[in-house]
């Protein structure tokens, strides 16, 4: 069965809002963690930080039904190529992190779910947090995720620096000239938080033999940031634009050209 157009369309800028709901709250608590007002979080404490708001259930409803959009949009980019990016080998890795993507934002709708209490957290959000500690307790697989990490980060920040977001967004040019910056500096933030991830996770892999842990995430990102000289100006600016790359997925839930097959 095949969905219309205009659902999917509206899955997708669902989706993208969604998306940019999550990292904004990332992106804004550790700018305040930054100045020691709050602790940085990741995308599941995101979701717990706006449940825990007034109405927090119904907000945390209408994100997942969000989330789910984004989910089945990423499936249509990947098994689709409703982006036209053919069938190369750089294609082909493009569409295999675009259902890694749907993959993530699945388990993390699934998450805010066992949060909501529709059923058990052990049934979802933990069994899939014990399911990756135990794949990423092989040195090898975490070395291995690490250097797809690396092409990740790598890719945003040849997005941002080449502009090659442009060729999806559908904006008049006085209206680019604001989107550009706030693309920009959101996708090399996110880029710069993937080569971290990245780092860690090669670090876990060559000390697996203590029992390792779960995959890192943003949190372990930020909080390694954090513990750098001068670590909470650079936390600060990652806060910062973590926020602009919310602010791009806003843009994209707008602007963003979705193309149907």
């Amino acid at each position: 069965m095949k969905l219309p157009g205009n659902v999917i369309r509206k899955l997708a800028r669902a989706g993208y809002t969604s998306r940019g709901v999550v990292y904004l709250i990332i992106g804004a608590l550790a700018c305040f963690a930054a100045v020691g007002a709050a602790e940085t979080t990741n995308t599941k404490g995101a979701l717990q930080h706006l449940l825990s708001q007034p109405f927090g259930h119904a907000l945390l409803g209408a994100l997942v039904a969000g989330l789910f959009g984004y989910v089945v949009w990423r499936l249509v980019q990947a098994i689709f190529d409703a982006d036209d990016h053919g069938h190369s080998l750089k294609a082909l890795t493009i569409r295999a992190g675009l259902l890694v993507s749907a993959f993530t934002y699945a388990t993390l709708a699934v998450y805010a779910l066992s949060r909501m209490g529709v059923f058990s957290s052990g049934s979802s959000g933990g069994g899939v947090a014990q399911t990756l500690s135990g794949f990423l307790g092989s040195g090898t697989v975490a070395i291995g995720l690490a250097g797809i990490f690396v092409g990740v980060g790598g890719a945003h920040c040849w997005k941002a620096i080449r502009m090659k977001f442009e060729d999806h967004l559908q904006a008049r040019e006085e209206t680019m000239r604001i989107l550009r910056p706030i693309a920009v500096l959101g996708l090399l933030a996110r880029g710069i938080v993937f080569f971290i991830l990245a780092f860690l996770l090669f670090y876990r892999g060559l000390s697996a033999g203590d029992g390792g842990g779960g995959p890192p995430d943003i949190e372990d990102a930020l909080r390694f940031t954090q513990e750098l000289p001068m670590g909470w100006l650079i936390l600060a600016v990652m806060g910062g634009g973590i926020v602009l790359f919310a602010v791009y997925s806003f843009c994209e839930a707008y602007w963003r050209r979705v193309s149907v097959v």
